[in-house]
Parts: structure tokens; C-alpha cells; sequence
């Protein structure tokens, strides 16, 4: 019996059951080698029976070198009243040339009788015949007892029976799926420690999330005796997901104490989680435990008050360990602390006198409609602003915006803007396809002399909320702006009932952001 805890990623073939994911091979290849990277024991990578993508990864993998993942292809138990030998997906299984087969096959004796449409026997059969063949062929056998604990509830010994046969059969783990996700943690517990009393082999847990349970479902399993754990990145998988490895591991390396992956691997977590989501072309989570950009951020005033006294007042672990960071953000909830963390993470000076002006600030411009949390950038200059010495790159001194609808032109806008830069006085104009686009390229226009490097400051997201949408066009309107350059990216914010204001404000911000900190 194994003491470490077996890492069984199945991102590959069960996240990519997800609705809306599509990994190409490509895709699936680079994930495989950043597990491999991470520490995971097993990673699965697909069922070659089932399509040729799955088939041209096993492919590709066998010129590959993995230092810590053996791959693993995946297919289920033999069809009834057929030879292992003749089965065609056992031997697809076999073609993959894997050093590991993870054979999926029936616990429940409603899928026995009305899916397979086989009797309970023969159903034994197909395990202990399947599990024989592949380790006659001599490969390492993963035995993946799917609805382990539905048919555990409708039929115990039956259930327990089928473990059994592929244990006796030569299983190096048996794995209990709680394949509809709709188990709770203390049935787990309770069915996990029966069968460590009763199965003699390694015993592995996979659990989906559709009770919301998997995570907790997974660690319940482990303080019982499970030593083997499938499960995704960042959750994926089918209908709400499969039990996540990125919450998972941290759990059990840092508060069970128990070995995943090699500990200075862990570090990388945050990194793999958002590497997944990228390739997957999916949105991080912000929120996700210990890997989202929210996991240690800190908002309310007195939280933020007691972390800078103790960091360990309002944290569970050190974001350090999982390659996270802690982070505070700035609103109407916030207290002084807040402004004074900030300006310390700008690099800004800023004494408790101006950073109760700035709070203040924040509170009463919050109240009109704008939001701070979302727009870092604009917070910032906030603290720059209260600097008795701080000169701003530019001045507005006046701006027209014309939106026309001319017959030889259709709908356009015409932007003018009159700007003070030190002495200067620069007043240019110029059209864009809307009031936004001809204000933001007027205003470069005017400062493209004195800042050339401006050129490379790209306005990259525009985004309009109503927020009293019950006043109809007298609605305040909150403008927030995404701009970059390279890989760096800032955020700020306008609020007015006037959209042009809301996004001038927005605009303004964004362009002397980029001039401060040297973005341009």
C-alpha cells in the first residue's frame, strides 16, 4: 500500500468534457508536459478508441520524455461475451502503448442490467477477464468503478463484489467514482473506510461537483484511507465540473500533510491553473481558492487594518506557497489601511493625512457612480495627485465632440481638443468611427509630439454600465477602460450622466497613467 498520495490528472479526457472546451493535439501536448512539470503521478490522456485526436496523442507522447507523469490511456471493461483478446477497445488500449490502462467499468446493477444489458455475473466477468488481460500484457492497471457509490447504496454487496474481482484480478488501484457528483462527504467516509477494510490494493477516489461536494468529497475519501486521487485543472469537466486539483493538492499538502507533488512544485500551482485556462480558452476564475486573482485579496477596511499588524489575521496560508500573491483593493468599504497598502505597492509616499483625503475621495466619487477595485490605474493617480510636488503630464482645456450623419459618409465623429503641455498649448482635431474613438485619437494626436512613445499605448477594451437604468437617458453612465502595451495592461474608470464626460475621464486617466509610469 502506497503512502504518498497518487496525483491522477484527467484534464485531458474528462475536462474536456466540458461544454465549451476543444483542445487540439497541440494543446493537449503542451498541457501534459506542464503537469509533468507540476509533479502529478498519472496523467490520462484520452480514449484511443473513441477518436483520432486521442489516437495521434498516444502517438506523439511515445517520442516524448516524462520525469515524474506516466501516461495513461483510458477505455472500458471488454463487451459482453467477447474475448479481451478480440475486443476492439482493449485493443486500442494496447495500441496507445502506455505504460498505464485505466479500465472504467460497472458497479451499479442498474447499469448492469440497463445499459450494458448484461446479468450481474457476466458483469464480473468483464472486470476480472479486462483487469487479467492488460496486466498479462503487462501494464499497470487503474480500475475505475464508475457510480461506485450509487450502486453502493442500491446494492452494497454487489458493489463491494465488483472491487473485489478486479483487486483479485490484479488491479494495481481501484478507483470509486462518484460519477453523478451527488454524493456528501460523510457517505463518502463512510463507504471509503468499508472498502479499505475489504479491498486489498490501493484505493483512489473521483469525484464530480455536481453537489458541490467534490473537493470535500476527495479529502474525505483521503482522511480514510484513500491514496490514489483523480481529478481536473481548475475544475473542468463535465456538466459543473470534476473535483479540482488546483484546490485539492493545496489541501492535502498543506493541511493534510499530505505528498502530492514535490514540495517546491507547488509554488507553480497558480501558474499551471492559469496555463490550462488559457490554452482551454477559457476565462481564470478569479475567485478560484488558492489559485484566483481574488484568493487573497483584501477589500473591507478592517481586514485590511489587521493584515498590515499580522498578515495571518485574514489568511489561510501564505499565497507565496501556491506561486499567488496577496493583493488589497481599494473602495467604498475600505478603510485607511487600504490607501496606505496601495501606495506602498506604487512606490508612493503618501502620509495618513492624504490618505484619508484620497479615502475620502474614493467614498464620496463611489457614491457617484464610480468604482475603484476594477480601476487600479485611476487609484493610483489618485496618490500621485495628493504629492504637493506632482505636475500632471497634460491639462485639458476645452473639447468638442460632433457625431454626424452625413450621405456620403454615414454615421461619424468629429473630435476636437485643446490641451495645455507645460507652456504649449496644442489643439488638434480628428474623426473616428464613434465620440470615443475620436477623442482618444485626437488626443494622442495632440501629445504624439511631446510623447512619441505614445504610439504604443493601445486602448485594448471599452466597457459601458448603466447603473440606474430606472432614469432612462439621465442615467449615470460608468465608463471602464483597458488599455496596454506589450504585456502590460492598466484599468480606469469615469462615471457621469454623460457618457462622453464618463469616458473622457476614463480616457484621460488611462493616458496619464501610461505617461507616469513610463508605459509610454
Amino acid at each position: 500500500m502506497s503512502e504518498a498520495i497518487a496525483i491522477y490528472d484527467t484534464t485531458l479526457r474528462d475536462g474536456t468534457q466540458r461544454e465549451g472546451i476543444s483542445l487540439s493535439l497541440t494543446d493537449k501536448l503542451r498541457i501534459a508536459k506542464r503537469l509533468d512539470e507540476f509533479g502529478v503521478k498519472y496523467i490520462e490522456g484520452g480514449w484511443p478508441g473513441s477518436n483520432p485526436k486521442d489516437v495521434d496523442f498516444f502517438i506523439a507522447t511515445q517520442g516524448m520524455t516524462f520525469n515524474t507523469a506516466k501516461i495513461s490511456a483510458f477505455g472500458s471493461t471488454r463487451y459482453k461475451n467477447t474475448e479481451p483478446g478480440e475486443d476492439a477497445n482493449i485493443q486500442a488500449l494496447l495500441d496507445a502503448k502506455t505504460p498505464v490502462v485505466t479500465l472504467v467499468g460497472k458497479s451499479w446493477d442498474l447499469h448492469v442490467r440497463d445499459v450494458l444489458e448484461t446479468d450481474l455475473e457476466e458483469n464480473l466477468a468483464m472486470i476480472a477477464d479486462s483487469v487479467a488481460y492488460l496486466k498479462h500484457q503487462g501494464k499497470e492497471v487503474i480500475y475505475d468503478a464508475e457510480h461506485f457509490f450509487d450502486g453502493y447504496k442500491a446494492n452494497p454487496e454487489y458493489a463491494l463484489l465488483t472491487l473485489k474481482v478486479a483487486a483479485e484480478s490484479g488491479a494495481d488501484a481501484v478507483v470509486v467514482c462518484d460519477t453523478n457528483g451527488g454524493a456528501l462527504p460523510w457517505e463518502i467516509r463512510h463507504v471509503v473506510q468499508k472498502i479499505c477494510e475489504h479491498v486489498d490494493t490501493d484505493i483512489g477516489i473521483h469525484t464530480h461537483d455536481d453537489g458541490g461536494c467534490g473537493v470535500a468529497n476527495t479529502l474525505a475519501a483521503v482522511q480514510v484511507g484513500a491514496v490514489h486521487v483523480q481529478g481536473t485543472i481548475n475544475g473542468y469537466g463535465e456538466r459543473v465540473g470534476n473535483a479540482n486539483l488546483c484546490t485539492i493538492v493545496p489541501d492535502l499538502q498543506i493541511k493534510m500533510g499530505k505528498s502530492c507533488v514535490p514540495a517546491e512544485n507547488l509554488a507553480q500551482l497558480t501558474d499551471l491553473s492559469r496555463f490550462v485556462a488559457e490554452v482551454a480558452n477559457l476565462a481564470h476564475d478569479t475567485h478560484q481558492p488558492f489559485v484566483g486573482t481574488s484568493a487573497f485579496a483584501h477589500k473591507g477596511g478592517i481586514h485590511v487594518a489587521a493584515m498590515r499588524k499580522n498578515k495571518l489575521s485574514y489568511q489561510h496560508v501564505d499565497p507565496d506557497r501556491v506561486g499567488n500573491q496577496q493583493r488589497t483593493v481599494v473602495s467604498e468599504l475600505s478603510g485607511r489601511g487600504n490607501v496606505l497598502d496601495k501606495a506602498v505597492e506604487y512606490g508612493i509616499d503618501t502620509n495618513s493625512a492624504q490618505a484619508r483625503e484620497v479615502l475620502k475621495q474614493i467614498k464620496n466619487l463611489e457614491a457617484q457612480g464610480f468604482a475603484f477595485e476594477s480601476a487600479e490605474a485611476s487609484m493610483s493617480l489618485m496618490l500621485h495627485r495628493m504629492q504637493p510636488d506632482y505636475e500632471p503630464p497634460f491639462e485639458l482645456l476645452d473639447l468638442t465632440v460632433l457625431v454626424q450623419n452625413r450621405q456620403d459618409r454615414g454615421h461619424c465623429a468629429d473630435a476636437t481638443v485643446k490641451v495645455r503641455v507645460g507652456d504649449q498649448v496644442l489643439h488638434t482635431a480628428a474623426e473616428g468611427n464613434g465620440p470615443v474613438n475620436a477623442l482618444d485619437a485626437a488626443l494622442r494626436k495632440a501629445l504624439l509630439d511631446v510623447f512619441p512613445s505614445l504610439s504604443g499605448v493601445r486602448l485594448a477594451d471599452y466597457k459601458v454600465r448603466i447603473l440606474d437604468g430606472q432614469n432612462g437617458t439621465s442615467a449615470t453612465t460608468r465608463v471602464l477602460i483597458d488599455s496596454e502595451l506589450g504585456t502590460r495592461r492598466w484599468s480606469t474608470v469615469g462615471a457621469s450622466t454623460n457618457i462622453i464626460e464618463a469616458s473622457w475621464q476614463a480616457l484621460a486617466d488611462s493616458i496619464e497613467f501610461a505617461l507616469l509610469n513610463g508605459s509610454a
